[in-house]
């Protein structure tokens, strides 16, 4: 069933709310949006389908960046990498491919497919791997659920092509990581090739129409003078997937710590409240993982933790957050898929060595109802 086509303002929305899902992570929505605004230009429709239109033997492709966001403010695509790896896919499946997803809904991964879609005439299925960003492609909802990631293809700016097969995935993860370190930080990458039975049964359902109205609510709110943030809690609430939200903490950024490392951008923020004595820090890794308040834990992965601007509701990446910076950090409730047992193994705070156990956002922080 075709749910929408994807016009320039349900772009723009979709960017606002991919950028808040992403958890600081993700990459910056900009440069996906750009892409977007100019295949509109040309006269492409993207049209948005949901995953029970799909033949259950379809063949369905999540894509998305590996690497540092750090390096993507400064390294942009040149625009073949994401047609590249598609093409190479479908010599190695010995079929065309029928629809494409963002294997991650947050920051720039959330509009990845887009290019694609538009050249390979294919709708983008409205679903994800992660449900907002995590850093690495192990952490997807694919493999938590025993599906492989490969064959996948990883593509660069410089023509590189590189076909992965690995015999799990975490090995995939770090062969992956490697080559788009050596390919200057960030490459493009397919992966976890799904039929279409196998994307109904373990993609996350409704999340870029989720993201898309996310946005919608923020833009909405500020054109109508009322509170973006009231409105972002509300559309998370109406998505099903995103049941709590809230603001953890509002205050200004005294201190910024912040590295590309191993493929990754790495590091802390600290927040000092307006008012006298409070204190909150982020420990990030391209993605936002644990928030603590005045030196307890107040939300910690699978959750969402994004900085955003106090005024306007602009969700700040952590390669964007800079000193000085007035904002308030918003915490959401993950989708219920990631919050099982064995989806916390892999995304909860032990999975990132925290020793903290994970304690969902809402009991952390005395929400009591969705």
């Amino acid at each position: 069933m075709h749910i929408m086509t994807i016009d320039r303002a349900a772009l723009a929305d979709l960017a606002r709310g991919a950028a808040f899902l992403g958890s600081g992570g993700g990459g910056d929505p900009y440069y996906g949006q750009l892409v977007g605004e100019a295949e509109l230009a040309r006269g492409v429709r993207f049209e948005l389908t949901t995953l029970d239109a799909l033949p259950d033997d379809a063949l369905v492709v999540p894509c998305g960046w590996i690497g540092a966001p750090t390096v993507s403010v400064e390294k942009l695509p040149n625009g073949s990498e994401v047609i590249a790896g598609l093409r190479r896919l479908e010599e190695i499946m010995g079929r065309r491919v029928d629809a494409v997803l963002p294997i991650e809904i947050g920051g720039g991964n959330g509009l990845a497919p887009l290019a694609a879609a538009a050249h390979l005439g294919v709708p983008i299925v409205d679903a994800d791997g992660m449900g907002r960003a995590f850093p690495e492609s192990q952490m997807a909802i694919f493999n938590i659920r025993g599906l492989s990631a490969c064959p996948s293809v990883l593509t660069a700016a410089c023509g590189a092509l590189t076909v992965i097969e690995t015999p799990n995935n975490m090995t995939h993860e770090r062969i992956a990581r490697s080559l788009a370190v050596a390919l200057g930080g960030i490459a493009h990458m397919v992966e976890y090739p799904l039929s279409g039975r196998q994307a109904k049964d373990h993609a996350i359902r409704g999340s870029v129409s989720a993201a898309i109205a996310v946005g919608a609510a923020i833009r909405t709110a500020r054109t109508s003078g009322e509170d973006p943030f009231e409105a972002l809690f509300a559309a998370l609430r109406r998505s099903g997937l995103y049941p709590f939200a809230g603001v953890l903490f509002d205050g200004k950024i005294v201190d910024l710590e912040r590295e590309t490392r191993d493929g990754f951008s790495v590091g802390r923020v600290v927040i000092e409240s307006f008012e006298a004595g409070g204190r909150m820090e982020l420990i990030f890794q391209n993605e936002n993982l644990l928030a603590r308040r005045d030196g307890a834990v107040c939300a910690m992965v699978p959750d969402l933790i994004t900085v955003m601007d106090r005024e306007t509701a602009d969700s700040i990446t952590t390669e964007r957050l800079k000193y000085g910076q007035r904002v308030k950090v918003v915490g959401a409730a993950a989708p219920a898929m990631l919050r099982e047992e064995r989806a916390l193994a892999l995304v909860g705070p032990e999975a990132f060595g925290f020793t903290d156990a994970y304690v969902p956002i809402e009991d952390l922080n005395g929400w009591k109802t969705a």
